[in-house]
């Protein structure tokens, strides 16, 4: 076979149109056409007004119920918990449903933060109802927490998934009974330790069989629903979900990142349990109000109110006519919104597609390198340079936010900023930047073709690694990979100066826009402003998923002398010059707009704790860089190792004034030994009302095993820490709760440590009031007041 013949410097690209101002101008509409479509796709639908037909979904009505609910914060336990409890029970028993309450005590799986051994437990009422099926072959659970944390009054958190519920049960019951049974299930204790779902999925007589649960929540006050965590195998309830959920928004590529972790909600304490599976949904944006004071019904968007409840309404009304004994698919599908809809195919279709999409730019790059576009040295050098665009720009923005954040450090306690859009174009901006700055570098040297075929090589690499390590994710680089390579055969194939190379690549940019763009659009919200580079890297790889559109942007490849050369270099870097302003326009537009006022208070977080037996007491605080008014109390780290119960070692820490509270009161019952062990059966009681009591062993004591109030739990011994064997009780009744602890024979002389918890700092000696700008950060432990005791046994 003869040599290729050599590649003029003009014909260096997939594609070259006479016109090519006209060409760029119809690519980029139409990739923008594209994006504005998909935008659009994932925006909110109207609420519907109070009078909408009885057999749908109004927000206005479900509204009503969240005033109801998130009135005042109401935490496990507290009166007001009770004053929610009580009219959740009066609405549903007012459809007609069966409704009872799980009055238990419940522990959650797992160990104590901060503690080498112990549980965590809670006093747990569950409102339960259920509309029975009228040939069930199995049952659907719609579950929401009805608790609030103590820092907020739960307007999104969790009163938005309540109070759909509510309205979802009047829809159905309004309307022909289903097939299977349909059990709501509002549970207590969500925050403090997920103990109600804990409790009915452990105990319950309706989830003995397990069934199907929609689990419904909200971590900010806006934005679409997305449908973020699945059981296993989930082909089938995706399908359910795509097909019944009128609007489906979710990704497979969130579940497999929220598997890998640690987070947890309602739906981790139904996995745990054989015979649940199910679909976890939520909406996520406008996160700086979650958990705090400023998460009140006001904050709501009705719109995701809106799509909360059509999507549960539309899964509840299909789930109860399925059969449920016909879930189980065996694997789990690969699936992403698209315009219209969900587009889903078979998890065992990932790596054939990720092989494909890389025989697919191979053979790109030979046909490329035969037809005389590029060299085998320019295919490797576009391959090895696409790696520098994906490397900085997600450190660019991570340094665009260390930049931010030096200017408002208050950001460093919030979720997202409150108005995180300009943020979120900055980093947009400064991605496709630093992509334009990269692609006028190299373009002339090395050649529009061969730099399109690298882009696309690392995303089809990408896809690889994905589909091995996760699996779900693979779609978002293998299929534009596979579009790309696509169009680039097909522009080998015809004229590079006739219109069928364009429009290809056009083709195979709308491809990429609609996968990856989703991504860029949800993961800022997902996963905040702090990891925007993440964000950034989708961006980029959109980017190179669009480079011979991209490309349009410039004048021909090589072919210029002179000034012609120069202007054409001037011209290529307009691209790179235009996003980098916009950048740094978009961040300064976001600092002036996003300031920290009364409605918008910059967050702080404060904390007093009282030794009653020394005397002593501290100001405490999780601020890594107090802000000025936290500042007031404390200062330097400290250890708070006398104070396990809140879970940390080290605290910011200042001296504070001794308030006189008492120390939860500690009777020992019962205190029996033998050669072998002791048993020691104590009553802690709280002497002032409290949301939490703790009770932990001194280090050197080993716990074989405890009983709390009633709950058998798993013993353990710690080391290196004064205080080891851990029992948190949340929502503890008035009259207390006994504990019985079997110790190791051999163990010395023992102590126990009770400490009891309450919130808010008001009448605390030496506090001063928030300035108006100055707001409470959204923390399990804001506003705490912590009375500790030690006692001999």
């Amino acid at each position: 076979m003869g040599a290729p013949p050599p590649t003029r410097a003009a014909d260096r690209a997939l594609a070259r149109p006479r016109r090519r101002p006209l060409a760029a101008l119809a690519a980029l509409a139409a990739l923008l056409a594209v994006g504005g479509t998909v935008a659009y796709d994932l925006d909110t639908p109207a609420p519907r007004p109070a009078d909408a037909p009885a057999d749908e979904f109004s927000a206005a009505r479900a509204y009503r119920n969240v005033e109801t609910i998130a009135a005042r914060p109401h935490p496990a336990g507290s009166p007001a918990n009770d004053q929610v409890r009580a009219h959740l029970e009066g609405v549903l028993r007012g459809l007609g449903l069966e409704t009872t309450v799980q009055d238990t005590v419940a522990r959650e799986a797992g160990q104590l933060s901060g503690a080498a051994a112990g549980s965590t437990l809670a006093r747990v009422r569950n409102v339960v109802a259920r509309l029975p099926g009228t040939d069930p072959t199995g049952k659907v659970f719609l579950v929401a927490h009805y608790d609030s944390v103590q820092s907020g009054p739960g307007g999104n958190d969790d009163a938005a998934g309540t109070s759909t519920i509510l309205e979802v049960a009047r829809a159905l019951a309004a309307g022909p009974r289903p097939r299977n049974d349909v059990v709501f299930v509002l549970t207590d204790a969500e925050e403090a330790c997920l103990c109600g779902a804990s409790a009915f999925a452990a105990d319950h007589p309706l989830a003995a069989d397990g069934g199907v649960v929609l689990n419904l929540e909200a971590r900010g006050s806006t934005g679409p629903v997305i449908m973020f965590e699945t059981s296993r195998d989930n082909a089938k309830l995706v399908d359910v979900f795509g097909r019944a959920a009128p609007h489906p928004v979710g990704t497979s590529f969130a579940v497999e990142i929220y598997r890998a972790l640690p987070n947890d909600t309602d739906f981790t304490a139904f996995l745990d349990r054989a015979g649940f599976v199910g679909l976890n949904s939520a909406y996520i944006d406008g996160g700086a109000v979650y958990h705090t004071p400023l998460d009140t019904p006001a904050a709501m968007d009705r719109a995701s109110l809106q799509q909360h409840g059509d999507n549960a309404l539309g899964l509840a009304r299909e789930f109860g006519r399925a059969d449920l004994k016909a879930l189980d698919a065996g694997h789990d599908a690969t699936y992403f919104p698209v315009p219209g809809g969900l587009a889903r195919y078979p998890g065992w279709l990932v790596l054939p597609l990720a092989v494909a999409a890389l025989l697919a730019v191979a053979a790109l790059g030979w046909l490329a390198r035969r037809r005389g576009r590029t060299t085998y040295g320019r295919l490797a050098a576009g391959f090895a340079l696409g790696l520098a665009p994906i490397v900085v720009a997600p450190l660019g923005a991570q340094l665009l936010w260390a930049g931010v954040t030096a200017v408002r450090p208050g950001y460093a306690e919030l979720l997202d900023p409150y108005r995180p859009t300009w943020y979120r174009l900055a980093v947009v901006a400064l991605a496709a930047a630093t992509l334009f700055t990269w692609y006028a570098l190299t373009r002339r040297r090395v050649g529009p073709a061969a730099l399109a075929i690298g882009g696309l090589g690392w995303l089809a690499v990408l896809g690889i690694v994905l589909a091995v390590l996760v699996p779900g994710g693979a779609y978002l680089t293998t299929l534009p990979a596979l579009a790309g390579a696509a169009a680039g055969l097909t522009a080998l194939a015809v004229r590079i100066d006739g219109p069928w190379p364009v429009l290809a690549a056009t083709l195979a940019g709308a491809v990429a826009v609609v996968i990856l763009l989703p991504t860029v659009v949800l993961l800022f919200p997902a996963l905040g402003m702090a990891m925007g580079g993440v964000a950034a890297l989708f961006a980029v790889l959109l980017g190179l998923a669009a480079l011979p559109v991209v490309d349009l942007l410039h004048p021909e490849a090589g072919g210029q002398r002179g000034l012609a050369a120069a202007r054409a270099r001037r011209a290529g870097a307009l691209p790179a010059v235009a996003a980098g302003l916009a950048a740094a326009a978009f961040a300064g537009v976001g600092l002036a707009v996003d300031r920290f006022d009364a409605a918008h208070p910059v967050p702080t977080h404060l904390m007093y704790a009282l030794d009653a037996g020394t005397g002593q007491a501290r100001w405490l605080s999780h601020e890594t860089d107090p802000q000025p008014w936290t500042g007031q109390f404390v200062g330097g780290a400290a250890s708070v190792a006398d104070f396990p119960g809140l879970g940390d070692t080290e605290l910011r820490s200042g001296p504070a004034q001794a308030a006189n509270l008492p120390a939860p009161k500690l009777e020992v019952l019962a205190d029996t030994r033998s050669s072998e062990q002791r048993t020691v059966r104590v009553r802690v009681t709280p002497q002032r009302p409290v949301r939490l009591l703790t009770l932990h062993v001194d280090g050197a004591t080993e716990v074989e095993s405890a009983v709390v109030a009633g709950r058998a739990i798993p013993g353990g011994r710690a080391t290196g820490t004064p205080w080891g064997f851990g029992i948190v009780f949340h929502a503890p009744p008035p009259e207390g709760i006994e504990v019985t602890l079997v110790l190791a024979g051999g163990s010395g002389p023992a102590a126990l440590r009770a400490m009891d918890a309450s919130d808010g700092l008001d009448g605390v000696p030496g506090i001063r009031p928030r300035p108006a700008d100055v707001g409470v950060v959204g923390s399990h432990s804001s506003e705490m007041l912590a009375v500790a005791r030690t006692y001999p046994l």
